[in-house]
């Protein structure tokens, strides 16, 4: 697979994160993360290898509205 970005979205009120993939020009959302699993889960399911090793990599990952690995909700 080709290099992607992935976003990782501001918390939402009721707790989790969205997560959405970027490539080609275009934005696919991949689901709502609770926690790092539940991202690492939609980050293999869209075709990236060793995804647990890209989440600290700001060259793959952009954590939007909140700093990483936060998945609760919003105060």
């Amino acid at each position: 697979m080709e290099h992607a970005m992935i976003v990782v979205h501001r918390p939402s009120a009721g707790g989790g994160r969205r997560v959405s993939v970027h490539r080609d020009g275009r934005a696919e959302i991949l689901g709502l993360a609770h926690s790092d699993h539940d991202l690492i889960v939609f980050l293999e399911a869209a075709g990236l290898s060793y995804p647990a090793e890209l989440l600290d990599d700001p060259g793959w990952v952009e954590w939007r509205g909140g700093g990483p690995h936060e998945w609760g909700a919003t105060p």
